[in-house]
């Protein structure tokens, strides 16, 4: 379980092509050199604040379509930076993303500010534990590896959340 990854060159003679180093690091998030997977996931939020991004019809192909460009980027980035490198953070933004539409999904679309707040909390926390099948993902050492961890914690995460939120409405209701 890593709460930081260090930033590594495993080969300087490897190049990135610009729209692989802006597209896999966020606009450059990834290079924060501290918690760049948990600024990350602060940049996957943002996009909360654009309305209508959190419906499934426009969040679901743009989890799509980020998942596959973050393979084929993070193959790019993987070469330079070594296995899993922390400059890489659309995976954490696309398992952002998928915490939110599961919990949409299981909510039937309901959610606030203090629920986005705690989808965060339960990512992050997924995220750096690793339960498997997420750290199966993380062993593989392939870009396929570094989405699919995100794309397994976003699931436990989003289920876990709704799990929560629901429980405590159950108990306030009966208080």
């Amino acid at each position: 379980m890593k709460f930081m990854k260090e930033k590594i060159i495993a080969d300087e003679n490897a190049k990135v092509d610009i729209f692989s180093n802006i597209f896999s690091s966020c606009f450059f998030v990834g290079h924060i050199p501290k918690a760049s997977g948990t600024f990350g996931s602060i940049f996957g939020m943002l996009f909360f604040l654009i309305d209508g991004f959190q419906k499934t019809e426009i969040l679901l192909p743009a989890i799509i379509l980020c998942f596959a460009a973050g393979i084929y980027t993070a193959g790019v980035m993987i070469k330079r930076y070594g296995d899993d490198p922390s400059v890489v953070v659309i995976d954490e933004v696309v398992g952002m993303w998928i915490t939110v539409l599961v919990f949409l999904i299981l909510s039937k679309g309901e959610y606030g500010i203090y629920t986005l707040i705690l989808l965060f909390f339960a990512f992050r926390f997924f995220d750096i534990a690793k339960i498997q099948p997420a750290g199966l993902f993380d062993k593989m050492k392939s870009p396929f590896g570094v989405m699919m961890d995100d794309v397994v914690a976003g699931i436990y995460a989003g289920g876990a959340s709704f799990l929560l939120v629901y429980l405590l409405s159950v108990i306030i209701t009966h208080i």
